[in-house]
C-alpha cells in the first residue's frame, strides 16, 4: 500500500484521518498489531485485547517511527502533534483491519483459495503453494495466520504483483469462517473434511460441516467449490452456480495407486505420476484437495517431482541415535488425525512401534470420554507395543489399550522422563497431542534440545 494516501487507507478501513500526513503522503509499507516490532513505514493497528488495549502503545509505535496508527478515537485525543504520525481513527480496530485485508485483496487481483476443514488445512495450503507457483506468484498465509487477526495480516502481507494468494481459515465456532470468507472474497474454497474437532463448542458432526459450510456460501458466482467425495454432510451447501470438484475415492482427483515409483493420480481424463516425497494415507488426501484447488485454477500439472515443506511439528521425523526415529506430529489432534497417525506409525515403522498421546481437546463433555477410549483400541490395532499417555483425558486410552505396556504421565516433561529409560534401539515413536498438552517437549528433550 506504499502507493496509496493515508486518506485511501483511511477509506478502505472505514477509519479517519485525524492527523498526520496531507495529500501527497504516501502510504504504510506494512501493517503490524505487535507495536513491539514498529518500525518505519509500519502502520500499527491497535486492537483491543483480553489483558490489555493495543491502543495503550500507540505512542510507543509512532515514537519508534511508525508511519501511522490505527486506533480507536479515544487513543488518539492527545497525539495530534504535527510530524507523529498519521492517526487514523476508528470505531472497531478489528473490524477496520478486516476491511482494510479486503481492499487490499481486491487491490491485487489476485485469484485466492481459502482452505478450511477438522484437520488437514495446513498440509494443503503447503501442497497446494508449490503446486501453483509454477503458474503464479503465489503467497501462501503464515503459520497460524488462519483467524480473524492472522487473516488479514497474511493478505496485507502479499505484495503488489501477487497472483495467487493461498489462505487458510480456522474455526473456533458458528459464524467465523463467514467472517473470514468475507474478507477475503475466496474464487476456490476448499474443504478438506469434516471431523470431530470443536464438538464442545458446536455440538455436533452436521454443526461443524455447518460452520464448514460458510466457506461455500461466502463464494461468489461462477467460484469453484472443493470438497470431498462422498461426503454428505456438505452435499446441502453445494449451489447450481458453482464448479464443484471432488477429490478422494470416487472423485475427480484421487490417487490411484502409491508406490515407490511415485503416485499415480488421476486429474479428471488425465493421468499423473508425481513424486511427492510422501507417502502416508493422510497426506495423499490433502494431495488431491490440493490438486483439485489447483485444476480449479486452471493450472495443468504434469509427471515429476514435488517438493513441499511442510509447517513446523506435522509429521517431522527426527532421527536419534540407535535408530530411533521420532514423529513429531503434535501441533494438534482430534480423532481423525489422531487416526491417521496411528496409521501412518503402523505403516512405516520398522521396529517397535512407541506412542506418545496426550488429550485430544475441546470435544465436548459427552463425546471426550468416548473418543479417547477409542483412542486406545486404535492404538492397540495399530500394533503399539508402549503407549504413554499425557493428561487427565489421555489416561481413558490408556485404560482401553491391551496391547503392550501402557505408563501414563501428567505432562509433556513427565512422559520424556519415562521415555528415556524404556526406548530401545530401532524404536518408531510417535508424538501427537493436542496443542495444549505441548507434547512438542517430549520430542525436544528426546532430541536433547
Amino acid at each position: 500500500m506504499k502507493g496509496w494516501t493515508p486518506q485511501r487507507v483511511a477509506a478502505s478501513a472505514g477509519a479517519a484521518v485525524v492527523g498526520g500526513a496531507g495529500e501527497d503522503g504516501g502510504g504504510p509499507a506494512r501493517v503490524i498489531v505487535d507495536s513491539r516490532v514498529a518500525g518505519p513505514g509500519d502502520l500499527f493497528v491497535a486492537l483491543p485485547g483480553e489483558r490489555t488495549d493495543g491502543g495503550l502503545f500507540a505512542a510507543q509505535a509512532l515514537a519508534a517511527g511508525a508511519w501511522g496508527v490505527l486506533a480507536a478515537s479515544e487513543h488518539l485525543e492527545r497525539m495530534r502533534e504535527p510530524g507523529a504520525g498519521v492517526l487514523l481513527a476508528c470505531a472497531d480496530p478489528l473490524a477496520a483491519l478486516g476491511r482494510l485485508a479486503r481492499e487490499w485483496r481486491r487491490e491485487l487481483g489476485a485469484r485466492v483459495v481459502a482452505i478450511t476443514g477438522s484437520t488437514g488445512k495446513t498440509s494443503t495450503k503447503d501442497i497446494l503453494a508449490v503446486l501453483l507457483a509454477p503458474a503464479f506468484s503465489t503467497v501462501a498465509s503464515p503459520l497460524n495466520h488462519n483467524t480473524e487477526i492472522g487473516l488479514p495480516l497474511a493478505i496485507l502481507g502479499a505484495p503488489a504483483g501477487t497472483q495467487a494468494l493461498v489462505l487458510e481459515l480456522a474455526m473456533r465456532g458458528a459464524g467465523q469462517i463467514a467472517e473470514l470468507a468475507a474478507i477475503c472474497e475466496p474464487d476456490v474454497g476448499v474443504v478438506v473434511n469434516v471431523g470431530p474437532a470443536h464438538l464442545e463448542l458446536l455440538g455436533s458432526l452436521e454443526s461443524i460441516a455447518a460452520a464448514k459450510g460458510e466457506l461455500i456460501a461466502g463464494l461468489h458466482s461462477g467460484a469453484s467449490a472443493v470438497v470431498p467425495a462422498g461426503e454428505p454432510l456438505l452435499e446441502p451447501f453445494l449451489r447450481e452456480d458453482l464448479e464443484v470438484v471432488r477429490f478422494g475415492e470416487g472423485g475427480e482427483v484421487a490417487v490411484l495407486e502409491a508406490g515407490e515409483g511415485g503416485v499415480l493420480v488421476m486429474l479428471g481424463e488425465r493421468r499423473v505420476t508425481l513424486e511427492p516425497g510422501f507417502r502416508s494415507a493422510h497426506l495423499l488426501i490433502d494431495l488431491c484437495a490440493a490438486l483439485a484447488a489447483a485444476r480449479a485454477l486452471g493450472v495443468v500439472v504434469e509427471d515429476g517431482a514435488l517438493a513441499v515443506e511442510f509447517s513446523g511439528l506435522r509429521g517431522e521425523r527426527l532421527s536419534l541415535p540407535g535408530e530411533v526415529v521420532v514423529i513429531n506430529d503434535c501441533y494438534n489432534a482430534n480423532p481423525m488425525s489422531m487416526r491417521a497417525a496411528l496409521d501412518e506409525l503402523a505403516r512405516t515403522a520398522a521396529g517397535r512401534r512407541v506412542a506418545v498421546l496426550g488429550d485430544m481437546l475441546e470435544l465436548g463433555a459427552r463425546e471426550e470420554r468416548r473418543y479417547h477410549r477409542e483412542l486406545g483400541e486404535q492404538a492397540q490395532a495399530a500394533g503399539v507395543e508402549l503407549l504413554v499417555t499425557v493428561g487427565e483425558r489421555a489416561a481413558w486410552a490408556g485404560d482401553s489399550f491391551g496391547g503392550g505396556e501402557h505408563v501414563h504421565a501428567p505432562d509433556a516433561q513427565g512422559a520424556a522422563a519415562l521415555l528415556r529409560v524404556r526406548l530401545a534401539p530401532g524404536d518408531t515413536v510417535l508424538v501427537k497431542g493436542s496443542r495444549g498438552v505441548a507434547l512438542e517437549r517430549v520430542a525436544q528433550a528426546l532430541a536433547g534440545r
